[in-house]
């Protein structure tokens, strides 16, 4: 009988990404199968590669007429192998954003569970990547004839069956090193390895008994009644900034376990992780487990196995945890559900709420999406009746919404006051110093000044690699460009022209800028900046806002990651600051990111109902409507209009956008590729149409350039397609794309699909 395999493999490109047939040798029988992780020989020179078994046959017939299949290699571990529901979601990935089958492998298994190939005695072979997920331990062994004396009898006592640590045992007999020693050499003790045990974000502290109001209280009967019918069901929660979601949350997890499910949350950003989990670990102990990029490699794997071996019932993380390996799944919550970081911007190119549907009906579940300010999308699939639409208004507890006062900042520039404080937002920050309460200051822009300009001719200092100018980063002393990393060092002070003698001037405010002005102008202030430079290092998240949340800073100045998500008591004043720029984003989301992100900032204040809360919005734009609907947290109204201005002008939800990506080194090549599949995605479409007497509605927009036009010395254009995101389209697309692909004038040219990004980058 001859088994043979179809593996998707690693390392093709989307036109030669096919399953290939591979036999499976006798030896390895027993442990190949749908899922598993193998080694293969691939192309004419038999090059090992990694590949993922896609089906198994035994029927011989399967062979007829291939000649010369080649053999697997060997199999990876059986902890690695992919379960039937990961395997079409990898299916369910490549059909959707167009990558190929082991790029989908690879966004489920995270890295540390991945294989390299190695090579032993001239054969290839699979390797785990090294990770030290054991240490030593101890256990008890049989001693030859020896007695054991005290220490040695309190020792083994202690290893009674089990196995302990040597440090444990150190500490816990209270004996020394060389007692161990002893007692191994005398055969009393065996050394064995054992997995690590790492409690990410321990919490020891438990969380109070959680007492809903009336209307949480309706709110989670409501979603238990969805849950309890044994069928998909999507709900949206939409609450007023400081309503009490995450307890809401809470409670129908324990339903959700109670039924003997188990659960996925999801947080937009890492930073938001640390207070998620030790609030859920303060109810359901260590069976919460966690999955996001900032773990190193060895906490991932363990955790990761943690929810493979069943030993977890909540796994909680960012985007990449709805791939997580949880079985019999009851219940998946996105939180902050409107954040662009739940989409991927690297292939594939994935939006998490796809996901967490794909996994919801597979398992019959209910999925929460919750948030303050909702995507346009979501509120306008609940007002539809596609979502269950759930509504908390009120703040919970004694807590009430914050006041909120717009500033015109052009009276500042009137009267010569050119610093980035207004008059109202400084005596605030004093007043809040003066009575010990916290302050959060929002910038979107990190770095020291984000200008270097020429104050003879004007020319802006740019990154050589992007189009972009650079920002000045003092406590590095260089130019940094923001897209690509590029830096230069020292600073220019002359101006780069060559005919030009004129001198470079700094201007414009970072975070860094920020923070060098506030600490001269309240020295006795406490003062924590976060941003991407700051957070560069591992768990720096989670000790900055610890750090602030025990009231160890006065004042935190951050870019968006300080907007959303937190809760500290002793916060009472939040600024905005440096606003505009994001009004005037070429984003059909741009409106709706500035509503969202004003209104989740402002909402950081006076949760805890302790003192009042006070917000102040810093702007050029005073009589701007989403601001002051933002200052006013009016979802409703800002939805109305929002959804006006997307019906008028066909933007989602009323259709599906398609970026068609180009990038290369020659602006030119890169022009006409945009344009060569233009032509032939309309004629194609109209072909498609007269053939079927059906209609596929199309719009082409394009192709223009990105935002940013050159990014890492490569030009970028677009195809901005308005669309019907079907399987019939994509279809149509897939072929499309092999026809480009096979075009020998645009193999320089680089080209890639995006159904879910938003912003002109």
């Amino acid at each position: 009988m001859v088994v043979c395999a179809q593996i998707g493999v690693s390392n093709t490109s989307f036109s030669h990404d096919k399953l290939y047939t591979y036999s499976v040798p006798v030896h390895l029988a027993c442990l190949v199968r749908v899922g598993s992780m193998v080694l293969i020989p691939f192309g004419r020179g038999s090059k090992p590669r990694v590949g993922v078994v896609v089906t198994i046959s035994t029927d011989i017939t399967d062979l007829q007429g291939i000649r010369g299949v080649k053999a697997i290699h060997d199999v990876a571990d059986e902890n690695v192998t992919l379960t039937k529901e990961l395997l079409e979601l990898a299916f369910f990935l490549r059909e959707r954003t167009f990558c190929t089958y082991y790029e989908a492998v690879k966004a489920i298994i995270p890295y540390g569970a991945q294989y390299k190939i190695a090579m032993q005695d001239g054969e290839p072979l699979l390797k785990k990547q090294i990770l030290n997920t054991t240490v030593k331990a101890y256990k008890q062994g049989e001693p030859d004839t020896k007695k054991p004396n005290q220490n040695q009898t309190k020792v083994l006592d202690f290893l009674k069956d089990t196995t302990k640590r040597e440090t444990e045992i150190v500490q816990e007999c209270m004996v020394s090193k060389s007692v161990l020693s002893t007692m191994l050499k005398n055969k009393m003790l065996q050394v064995v390895s054992v997995e690590k045990e790492i409690d990410i974000y321990k919490n020891e502290i438990p969380e109070p008994e959680i007492i809903l109001s009336a209307k949480q209280n309706e709110v989670f009967l409501k979603l238990c009644d969805l849950q309890n019918k044994g069928e998909p069901q999507v709900a949206l929660l939409h609450g007023v900034t400081s309503s009490g979601k995450t307890l809401v949350f809470i409670k129908l997890l324990e339903q959700t376990l109670a039924k003997g499910k188990k659960a996925i949350v999801l947080v937009p950003e890492i930073g938001l992780t640390p207070q998620m989990v030790k609030r859920l670990k303060g109810v359901f102990g260590n069976r919460v487990a966690v999955q996001h990029s900032a773990l190193s490699n060895t906490e991932r794997l363990l955790q990761w196995k943690q929810i493979q071996q069943g030993e977890a019932d909540i796994v909680v993380g960012t985007r990449s945890a709805v791939f997580a390996p949880v079985e019999n799944i009851g219940l998946v919550i996105i939180d902050e559900e409107q954040e662009h970081t739940y989409h991927s911007d690297m292939s594939p190119r994935f939006l998490a709420h796809d996901i967490a549907k794909k996994r919801v009906v597979d398992n019959n579940a209910l999925l929460l999406l919750a948030s303050a300010t909702p995507s346009v999308e979501s509120y306008y699939q609940a007002k539809q009746g596609s979502y269950t639409l759930l509504e908390i208004n009120e703040r919970y507890g004694k807590a009430t919404l914050p006041q909120v006062e717009i500033v015109d900042m052009r009276n500042n520039l009137l009267q010569g006051n050119t610093g980035f404080l207004s008059e109202i937002l400084r005596e605030e920050i004093c007043y809040n110093l003066n009575n010990g309460e916290q302050t959060i200051l929002l910038l979107n822009r990190r770095g020291y000044q984000t200008v270097a300009i020429c104050d003879t001719c004007a020319t802006v200092i740019k990154c050589q690699n992007c189009t972009v100018p650079m920002v000045y980063h003092k406590g590095q002393n260089k130019l940094l460009c923001h897209h690509c990393g590029s830096s230069v060092y020292p600073p220019p002070q002359k101006c780069v022209e060559p005919e030009c003698q004129g001198y470079i001037k700094y201007t414009g405010y970072g975070t860094q800028k920020i923070e060098e002005d506030l600490a001269a102008e309240f020295p006795n202030a406490r003062i924590l900046r976060m941003d991407l430079d700051s957070t560069s290092h591992k768990n720096a998240h989670e000790e900055m806002l610890s750090k602030f949340g025990r009231g160890e800073y006065d004042i935190m100045i951050g870019t968006q990651m300080v907007a959303k998500g937190l809760d500290f008591a002793k916060v009472s004043l939040v600024g905005v600051v440096g606003i505009d720029s994001l009004l005037l984003n070429n984003s059909y989301k741009a409106f709706e990111n500035v509503f969202s992100l004003v209104t989740q900032v402002v909402g950081r204040s006076g949760r805890s109902g302790l003192a009042k809360g006070r917000a102040i919005i810093q702007t050029l734009s005073k009589d701007h409507p989403v601001l002051n609907l933002a200052s006013e947290q009016d979802y409703k109204a800002f939805y109305q209009d929002e959804i006006l201005f997307r019906e008028m002008n066909l933007y989602p939800p009323f259709c599906s956008i398609c970026l068609i990506c180009f990038n290369g080194t020659s602006e030119k090549d890169v022009v006409n590729a945009a344009r060569y599949f233009s032509n032939l995605l309309s004629s194609e479409t109209e072909k498609y149409n007269k053939t079927n007497k059906k209609t596929i509605p199309i719009r082409i927009i394009g192709p223009t350039a990105f935002g940013v036009l050159m990014v890492n010395s490569k030009y970028r254009y677009k195809l901005t397609v308005k669309c019907r995101n079907d399987k019939t389209f994509r279809g149509l697309l897939q072929d499309i794309q092999n026809e480009f692909l096979k075009q020998e004038h645009y193999q320089k040219v680089n080209m890639y699909f995006d159904f879910n990004q938003e912003a002109d980058t």
